[in-house]
């Protein structure tokens, strides 16, 4: 199942972009909301507690650290689209390599925790879903050919478990799983926050955000 429902998170998200047509991704705001929280929550409370057991504490923050400045890397290329904000041109044709690469190696990473802990596989999974979601509408509204979105989303799908894949396979992961748990810590506190902040527009209060965020939380410390 760790393999195979990310895959069905991405091609699924696409389907229904596909068939609904959704314009507007303003419309899936909260499910972001939703996301990051849940995220978020997850990393403190299942995360760090592993990263932290047996390994040595300033080591451990220091891949922290590489982990939120890699992802602020990432985002050089895939312009914010790991947390929803896709700022590409739509006019172009061409297949998006940069954003592929980018999007990929993010997803990659996202995959190793998962195969020692079985609750952070529903953190990715809710927040793999608005992102193909919005990934999905960039693409349909884009003059990429339909197959190349095809070709892009099914390559797409697969990075997450191909990292579960490594993390089980190899033996550098377990020799270096404590660095390489920290680092996506650092990954996806970079990406949980932004998401936070980003979703409240002008940095209103906003009860329905709220009651989601608060919900995300929750959900996540009962897992």
């Amino acid at each position: 199942m760790i393999y195979l429902l990310p895959i069905l998170a991405v091609l699924l998200s696409f389907v229904f972009v596909y068939v609904a047509r959704p314009k507007n991704k303003e419309n899936f705001k909260l499910l972001l909301a939703f996301s990051g929280a849940f995220l978020l929550a997850l990393t403190l409370f299942e995360l760090f507690p592993e990263a932290y057991e047996n390994s040595d504490s300033k080591t451990i923050g220091v891949f922290v650290m590489l982990g939120i400045l890699l992802q602020i890397f990432l985002e050089f290329f895939s312009k914010g689209a790991e947390h929803g904000h896709i700022h590409l041109n739509t006019e172009k044709s061409e297949f998006p390599w940069v954003l592929f690469i980018s999007l990929s190696l993010h997803s990659l990473l996202e995959g190793f925790p998962i195969e020692k802990n079985d609750a952070i596989l529903y953190g990715i999974l809710v927040h793999k879903i608005p992102i193909a979601i919005i990934l999905g509408i960039f693409l349909l509204n884009s003059k990429i050919k339909l197959t190349n979105a095809l070709f892009f989303i099914l390559l797409f799908s697969v990075m997450t478990p191909a990292g579960s894949y490594l993390a089980a396979n190899f033996e550098f992961a377990a020799q270096y799983y404590g660095a390489i748990t920290a680092l996506v810590i650092g990954v996806f506190l970079h990406i949980s926050t932004v998401i936070l902040f980003e979703s409240s527009e002008g940095h209103k209060f906003n009860l329905r955000k709220l009651a989601v965020i608060v919900l995300g939380i929750a959900i996540a410390y009962l897992l």
